[in-house]
């Protein structure tokens, strides 16, 4: 993603003015002037920028500061802080309930991605438990109905449309009607785009609005426009009652962070960011979290609910008596990989832990490692029981590897290079033995049972190194333990 790039820059910007020996004004500026240039490279408006450096320098004023501050400290919060207002529009937006019939209606131009935002939007609150519904109301664009189709059947989610009938009004009407004595509680409805901003698309839109009268009009804009967004957000909210905004193709250019400070200077709240093609490419825009992993600090609560959506709570526990007994099949590893693969672009996930940043997957080197995932799942559905469940890989005799070969349709080289693979993990994974599992209402488990030198030995160097060595694997251990949700997973906190 491209704002991993824009994170990496500001990120660098910090470190090495965090590597200085002592902070004066010239390190200061150098570091500010690295800032500034990143933010304009990703087309974010001077005025901003300039607003930003001003205001950074009146919190951070060195001669002020006392002797025994950390400036370090106080100028990474102070860029933090600053970040956050440019990005925030100052206002929530309205959030459907479970259970309740809430009617979500998606304006935009053609080819900002609205019928595939659409989709996704559904998909994501699918999953998180809403029965959602897609209505197709764009007749103007040949295909529209045909994309919709095609992305809710995929995705399992019931839709509306016709081939026949040509007002959008009528359709998007009977579309609601129908979902809502259907019980569904999230009706979306998909509208028509245009080349320009027409004053037909505005009429249209306005009609479509009066006949379903939407608890939400979510406005879909391409973020490759960069700082116009502020005009077409503009535009659009005078028209319609724009509530939120989703901004999408993140991925493919290096204008987002223009497009995302525009709309938030239209007090228009982004609610999603879409960063790529497919389904789960889709992201919650929160403006802390989002800036907290934009500067490599991670972003503990989002990384705690992909582990909620991948490792329900009652099998948490199973978890790690497996892993306190130290033993590793390749039952487990296959498990461990398809929760992997359930979390979505492991980038994503990366960029929610202290440390890390969405910089050290490559877009091409993610899809390559999933892809090697699949591979490697593939070549155990074709395994015995028998295989699947041992320890021993000594079992793995040459005519056994032939025959999962063969089953696999994959060559032996390749059956070998997972079994070495396997090895691997099961060196680590014997590390974590003896590991004493914490009872119910045990407080601070982690801090107990596994402390930062038992961490130390079971994490490859490399990932050792980009923590920041046991100092920085120490201070990523107390903040795991502060939080309830970790401490709650593993088996602290209160009941």
């Amino acid at each position: 993603m491209v704002l991993a790039q824009l994170g990496g820059s500001i990120s660098r910007a910090l470190q090495q003015m965090s590597n200085a020996t002592v902070i004066d004004e010239k390190v200061l500026n150098e570091c500010l002037n690295e800032i500034t240039r990143a933010l304009l490279q990703s087309d974010v408006q001077f005025k901003l920028v300039r607003d930003m450096q001003t205001n950074i320098k009146k919190i951070v004023n060195l001669d002020d500061l006392a002797a025994g501050h950390n400036k370090r400290k106080i100028i990474q919060q102070a860029v933090f802080n600053e970040l956050c207002k440019m990005l925030d529009p100052g206002k929530p937006s309205f959030t459907p309930k479970k259970g309740k019939p809430s009617v979500v209606m998606f304006v935009g131009l053609q080819g900002s991605g609205k019928t595939t935002t659409c989709t996704k939007y559904a998909y994501y609150h699918q999953k998180k438990g809403w029965k959602p519904a897609l209505v197709c109301a764009d007749t103007f664009r040949a295909g529209a109905f045909d994309q919709l189709k095609q992305n809710a059947t995929k995705a399992k989610i019931p839709f509306y449309g016709s081939y026949m009938e040509s007002d959008p009004v009528k359709i998007a009407e009977e579309g609601v009607e129908r979902f809502k004595k259907e019980n569904c509680d999230l009706i979306i409805v998909d509208t028509s785009g245009r080349h320009k901003q027409e004053a037909a698309l505005f009429e249209e839109m306005r009609q479509v609005s009066e006949a379903t009268k939407p608890d939400l009009v979510i406005f879909v804009m391409d973020s490759s426009i960069g700082q116009a967004a502020f005009d077409q957000a503009q535009a659009f909210k005078q028209s319609v009652a724009v509530g939120a905004v989703i901004v999408t193709k993140m991925d493919g250019h290096a204008k987002g962070g223009g497009a995302l400070s525009a709309v938030a200077a239209t007090k228009s709240p982004v609610i999603f960011i879409g960063t790529g093609e497919h389904m789960d490419e889709f992201e919650v825009f929160d403006v802390k979290p989002f800036v907290s992993r934009l500067l490599g600090m991670g972003d503990w609560s989002g990384f705690m609910d992909k582990i909620h959506e991948v490792v329900p709570m009652d099998q948490q526990p199973e978890l790690l008596q497996k892993l306190s007994e130290g033993n590793f099949t390749l039952r487990i590893m296959y498990e461990q990989f398809q929760k992997l693969l359930k979390m979505g672009p492991i980038s994503q996930v990366f960029s929610m832990l202290p440390g890390f940043s969405a910089e050290l997957m490559p877009k091409g080197r993610e899809k390559e490692s999933q892809a090697k995932l699949k591979r490697y799942m593939t070549m155990m559905d074709s395994m015995t029981d028998e295989e699947l469940d041992s320890s021993n890989p000594k079992l793995m005799n040459e005519s056994r590897m032939m025959r999962i070969a063969r089953g696999s349709g994959r060559r032996v080289q390749e059956v070998m290079e997972m079994m070495e693979e396997y090895k691997r993990l099961a060196k680590v994974w014997s590390k974590m033995k003896g590991l004493k599992i914490p009872k119910k209402g045990e407080m601070s488990a982690l801090s107990r049972n596994m402390n930062a030198q038992h961490m130390s030995k079971v994490l490859p160097p490399q990932i050792l190194k980009q923590i920041g060595g046991m100092g920085g694997l120490q201070s990523l251990m107390k903040q795991m333990g502060s939080n309830k949700d970790m401490m709650g997973m593993f088996g602290g906190g209160d009941k």
